[in-house]
């Protein structure tokens, strides 16, 4: 079963007169996982979709919604799948790839049956991103091993993390998606701090490996005028092009960035000082 949502896109002089119930409505994604499910949300930033899929007692096959209008899901788009659960399978075209904790998987343009399953004692979490496509790129599995490693942060500013960057266009070829996994150190809880804009590539975050008592703050906005969003385990937020992307945890945890756009250059962005934030 798949369930679909639509996100229209935002001005930011209109979000400035969001409510806390607005904001919440237009860019949280909260229930990404439902037992035996797909849900899928397609935003009009970048036309990114986001998912979560959820096979329990059965496999799930990813079919295309009435807004693709398209055959097959991925006809004009390509695929990125980061398991955040329990070991899983993931079979394209009849090919199987074995998807354990923090593994992910590029699926490119054109391939036409993409299947989700349950293959160990413990639950999977199928977290997706995906993208329109130009080109048909090789599906390939990437583990942390083959990711690219950054570090970043001290402990004394409560922000050191380890970047692993998965389906990025120094790992593999894709058209236009990146994604990739920044794992929050203990004692550390902010990310993506000192903050940035780029408005040549919007984002999504997936934040998890979050206690169930503990919450989020992910912070959104133009930088003189922020908003931020509480958040729990297992969900995700859209974050447009004009927004800074931020957050700050009551414990560490880990969070998924995918972007879609025009650029696929990681260190081109503009960069805000902390103390100019508003």
């Amino acid at each position: 079963m798949t369930q679909s949502e639509f996100r229209y896109a935002h001005h930011p002089e209109d979000v400035k007169k969001y409510t806390t119930e607005d904001l919440r409505r237009e860019f949280l994604i909260d229930d990404l996982f439902n037992e035996d499910q797909i849900k899928l949300v397609y935003s009009m930033y970048d036309r990114l979709i986001v998912g979560g899929i959820l096979p329990l007692s059965k496999s799930l096959k990813l079919e295309p919604t009435d807004d693709l209008k398209a055959e097959y899901f991925l006809d004009r788009r390509e695929l990125g799948i980061i398991n955040v659960g329990g070991t899983g399978k993931v079979t394209v075209d009849g090919e199987v790839y074995e998807l354990m904790n923090k593994e992910a998987l590029y699926v490119g343009k054109g391939a036409k049956e993409v299947v989700f399953e349950k293959s160990g004692d413990e639950q999977p979490y199928f977290y997706i991103n995906s993208a329109p496509a130009h080109h048909s790129y090789m599906t390939r599995k990437i583990t942390k091993s083959e990711a690219e490693i950054v570090e970043l942060g001290e402990e004394k500013y409560a922000n050191r993390r380890t970047i692993n960057k998965l389906i990025v266009n120094s790992v593999l070829q894709t058209c236009q998606l990146q994604m990739g996994m920044t794992e929050l150190h203990a004692g550390s809880v902010w990310n993506t701090m000192p903050a940035h804009t780029h408005t040549r590539r919007m984002e999504a975050y997936f934040y998890f490996d979050l206690q169930e008592d503990q919450s989020i703050s992910h912070f959104m906005g133009q930088p003189d005028e922020t908003r931020h969003i509480f958040m729990k385990n297992r969900q995700a937020v859209l974050s447009p092009e004009w927004s800074i992307h931020s957050g700050v945890g009551t414990s560490n945890y880990t969070f998924i960035w995918g972007m879609a756009g025009e650029n696929m250059d990681y260190g081109d962005m503009d960069g805000i000082k902390t103390n100019e934030l508003k």
